[in-house]
């Protein structure tokens, strides 16, 4: 049989998950009863956001010009932050489908995949998405393709996913265009593991794609990386649900196994399977390890236990393993897991995630970056809690990850565009005409400065049409201090940041502001400080609540209530000593809304 394995990558929100509805229906995979809009986003979450999280690997049976084809395709995410999920998908197939909508054009993770897919010398086939709309432009989005990622206009497939319009064209060209896998069926077994989730009765199920010889149901597996031993008891296919075969899996197809695997560290993704009778020389290339770029901790919070909390993490983690976590304690907030994410839009969804799947409550501190810290005696070394700062005295240098930004946005913003990039200490590198009424501007900039609501600001000065992409440079000195909260003359951990020396005064003033509106009053008076090293740059003062206690004095001389006023600031006094303030959420993620 004729076997096709692609995956179809694209801008967030340009038609992926629709165009894999229409070929499975099409294809007959899905019956027209049973069909709903993303079929393949199998979580909730997936489909309240309009998102695709994680790959979906489906198999379909398609007939071309008289001869079958196994057409294995991958509907992959779309925003920078799953760009973890379109690397392994591309590493498991010939082919990639570049989706591009036909009234925004070519935007920055339409490049950002495109490049992905070239550098792993795919086939790629260029679908014009959304040609029905009125404010389609189809030739002038073609045209773009070319110019910006040298793929020909001509080949360009003008599609509607939404009515199926050129679906039929593009399946066909899938199955002439596209190369079939080069595995030998005789070879010994290589097949690489790219997606595992956790079953409560069956254990781990291991998704793979065989690149030489077979694996069928009852072969005796061996796990290269892990070095572990598995009997196969089921073998199958998605189709798109998963569905058990009996026939053998082959080089090219894709399947999915379960060996009664308990243990949730012995599935490594990105490791290579061979049968332990017969084992490869040597394992598949596999992934590289992917870059966090934000970190932050979470603390069991209700009635949620730390134990609870450790077991959901390992649960999720081993089917995200885009995402690290490790044990961690603060004084405020006890025992935790210090975090690591692919960005912003990735710890949202871990956090969701944990409490829908793994039904536990947490507590998030503030998302911080990796700081890489020079000490005098020459080490170097890396942290990712501003409280592990090392004493400054010990400190050369700090140094601070640095990004390469790439902005596609309307001519009429660029103005406020630069000013945004300028205020959060970007570096202009250069500036480029796309098509008409369009740009693409590059600068360079501190990662800490667009993890916070970089994103946000840049679709309003942009109105919703200006999009970004970036990739990490390395690390850079700067003037870097750590800022201190203290809350009530004690200093908390979670509450602290690195800043920059210029912003200092400033990101101090506004967080201390956040940080009064977010603490209940108490019955003394509590006050909040920003600090760098010993020096006080910021402060104000909670008032205490207070209760009228000269309300009993009709009349009398003077002296007798300031006795009573005397007596009660006596008793504030011992209450402030012996008390604790009592810090909610809100105020942890107050450090994300300090403003510029």
């Amino acid at each position: 049989m004729n076997i096709r394995n692609f995956c179809i990558i694209a801008h967030i929100d340009h038609g992926k998950s629709t165009l894999a509805d229409r070929m499975l229906q099409l294809t007959g995979a899905v019956a027209d009863r049973d069909m709903r809009e993303q079929v393949l986003d199998g979580m909730d979450l997936e489909r309240e956001r309009g998102i695709t999280i994680k790959a979906s690997a489906v198999s379909v049976i398609y007939p071309h010009k008289n001869e079958p084809y196994l057409l294995n395709f991958i509907d992959t995410p779309g925003h920078v932050d799953f760009h973890y999920e379109v690397s392994r998908a591309l590493t498991a197939c010939e082919g990639a489908i570049l989706v591009v909508d036909a009234t925004q054009g070519v935007e920055a993770q339409t490049v950002a995949n495109a490049y992905l897919a070239i550098n792993a010398n795919l086939e790629i086939i260029t679908v014009i998405n959304k040609v029905d709309l009125p404010s389609a432009r189809p030739d002038d989005v073609a045209m773009e393709v070319e110019s910006v990622l040298g793929l020909p206009a001509e080949d360009c497939l003008h599609v509607s996913a939404k009515s199926g319009t050129g679906v039929p064209e593009l399946l066909g060209a899938i199955c002439d265009r596209l190369p079939g896998p080069q595995g030998v069926v005789e070879a010994p077994a290589q097949a690489l593991i790219f997606d595992s989730v956790y079953d409560d009765y069956r254990g781990v199920i291991v998704y793979f794609r065989v690149v030489t010889g077979t694996i069928s149901q009852g072969d005796r597996i061996y796990m290269m990386g892990a070095g572990r031993t598995y009997q196969i008891s089921e073998i199958g296919k998605f189709m798109p649900k998963m569905t058990r075969i009996r026939a053998p899996i082959v080089a090219g197809e894709v399947g999915y196994l379960v060996a009664a695997i308990k243990s949730l560290e012995d599935v490594h993704i990105g490791d290579t399977m061979t049968l332990d009778t017969k084992r490869a020389a040597a394992p598949l290339p596999g992934y590289e390890e992917p870059q966090r770029m934000v970190f932050c901790d979470f603390y069991p919070a209700g009635d949620t236990q730390f134990e609870q909390l450790r077991d959901a993490m390992e649960r999720l983690h081993l089917n995200d393993v885009s995402f690290e976590y490790e044990p961690t304690t603060s004084d405020a907030l006890g025992f935790g897991f210090r975090c690591g994410f692919l960005g912003m839009l990735h710890m949202e969804i871990i956090q969701e995630r944990l409490e829908r799947e793994g039904g536990v409550d947490v507590v998030q501190t503030a998302p911080t970056v990796t700081y890489e810290i020079a000490m005098t005696g020459g080490e170097v070394v890396q942290i990712t809690n501003p409280a592990d700062l090392p004493d400054p005295s010990l400190i050369a240098e700090i140094r601070e990850p640095l990004v390469n930004v790439e902005f596609i946005t309307p001519d009429e913003s660029i103005g406020d565009l630069m000013k945004l990039c300028e205020s959060r200490r970007g570096i202009y590198k250069k500036q480029q005409y796309l098509s008409e009424g369009r740009q693409v501007l590059v600068y360079e900039l501190p990662l800490s400065e667009i993890i916070y609501d970089f994103y946000d600001v840049l679709k309003s000065i942009t109105r919703g049409y200006g999009t970004m992409d970036y990739t990490l440079l390395g690390f850079k000195v700067d003037r870097l201090a750590k800022m201190d909260i203290l809350v009530n003359a004690q200093r908390v951990d979670a509450l602290s940041v690195i800043v920059h020396h210029d912003k200092a005064d400033q990101r101090g003033r506004a967080l201390i502001r956040r940080l009064k509106k977010e603490i209940e009053r108490h019955m003394f008076e509590i006050p909040l400080q920003a600090a760098i090293g010993g020096k006080i740059i910021a402060r104000e003062t909670i008032s205490a609540m207070r209760k009228n206690v000269t309300s009993k004095c009709y009349g009398g001389d003077v002296t007798r209530k300031r006795k009573l006023l005397e007596k009660q600031k006596e008793g504030k006094k011992r209450m402030k000593r012996v008390g604790t303030v009592d810090i909610p959420q809100e105020a942890f993620m107050a450090v994300l809304d300090t403003g510029d």
